[in-house]
């Protein structure tokens, strides 16, 4: 169905922008897991809106409400349900957008799919807030990965054609930690301050910029996934491309790939100083015929801009099925890509989960 994604792990969002609340299911977690309950508020608080200029100005505190599911702390086996209640929505800002759809955004396909019944408030089921229940629901995933060895992380890789550093090839979890309590999450302080100024200079001139975030999976073990629908890169990738924004996700080297030779692209076998089998470099990005190789899982996902700008844009009246001019009004992030770097990684945490549960891995 639409709006889930999972085998075993089944995680399902439901809710719209400026609805009473926002919301998560998941359906296959292992019975028994405790939730660190403030663990996952800190990991929300990294995507929460309203913190500075280089965000939207909507407050939401952001505080998950679990329904069912948990008791005690723990995973009880049953479907686990949260939800987030929605404090902050101003409709009115959106009231023309029911009659002149914004370029960039859904609102133009929306309204013929449900012939006009499709609540776009905000951007509706559509808008980025969708991404605040996934942040639950991928930080549950983090901590249960946590206590099998596997750790994902992710950092602001580029905005504005303006680039921090790659991750090293073998990145850890103190890296990935270090990098979630910066404001601003790159590895290159002075290349983050110059992606600020350039977000805040699209902001001024009334537009927007869009991004790249590399993200990383270390500790995963080899010969996970399968050939040649079902690899690590087609269910990563599938959920990657259900968070709003996402135009492209790359593995390793990526469309790099295509500009090397193959002396070049190839990681050498080697046996490394615990007598287990490694590769000299990690160009694959830790994947090979849909298949672990058991090197850090590297990929990168690309985010456009944000399609609701101040500038005028053309558009059309549905109304009057004439041309016309809209200036959108409202509370819009000038760049949505370093807000969504726990977005990456709660999608990435929960596709790997869920590969460890197809292969009873946990």
């Amino acid at each position: 169905m639409s709006s889930e994604f999972g085998s075993v792990l089944c995680v399902g969002v439901f809710g719209q922008s400026h609805g009473r609340a926002i919301g998560v299911t998941m359906q296959g977690l292992p019975a028994g897991e405790a939730i660190d309950v403030a663990e996952l508020e800190a990991f929300l608080e990294r995507r929460r809106p309203g913190k500075n200029a280089l965000s939207t100005a909507r407050v939401e505190p952001d505080r998950p409400v679990f329904l069912s599911g948990l008791l005690e702390g723990k995973t009880c086996g049953s479907p686990l349900c949260a939800i987030i209640e929605n404090l902050d929505a101003r409709s009115r800002d959106y009231e023309e957008l029911l009659d002149k759809p914004r370029p960039g955004h859904a609102d133009y396909p929306a309204f013929v799919k449900w012939g006009g019944a499709a609540d776009l408030r905000g951007g509706g089921h559509f808008s980025g807030r969708l991404t605040a229940p996934l942040c639950i629901a991928g930080g549950i995933a983090k901590q249960i990965l946590a206590r099998r060895g596997i750790f994902v992380g992710a950092h602001l890789f580029s905005v504005a054609g303006i680039s921090d550093e790659p991750f090293p090839a073998k990145p850890t979890n103190e890296l990935f930690s270090a990098i979630a309590e910066q404001e601003f999450p790159v590895l290159d302080s002075a290349k983050g301050k110059q992606m600020q100024a350039a977000i805040l200079a699209a902001s001024k001139d009334g537009d927007s910029v869009g991004g790249v975030i590399e993200c990383a999976a270390v500790g995963f073990p080899a010969g996970l996934g399968e050939p040649m629908f079902d690899g690590i890169e087609n269910r990563l990738s599938a959920a990657l491309f259900g968070i709003p924004a996402v135009k492209g996700v790359e593995f390793g080297e990526g469309f790099g790939a295509a500009l090397l030779r193959g002396s070049e692209h190839n990681d050498a076998y080697r046996i490394d100083e615990n007598g287990q089998v490694t590769t000299e470099t990690n160009h694959a990005g830790g994947i090979l015929g849909g298949i672990s190789t058991g090197q850090p899982i590297l990929l990168r996902v690309g985010m456009k801009p944000t399609p609701s700008i101040s500038k005028p844009q053309h558009t059309v009246s549905l109304s009057k099925m004439e041309n016309a001019e809209l200036i959108v009004k409202g509370r819009h992030d000038p760049c949505v890509a370093h807000r969504a770097v726990p977005v990456v990684e709660a999608m990435a945490a929960l596709g790997i989960l869920d590969l460890m549960t197809i292969a009873n891995a946990l």
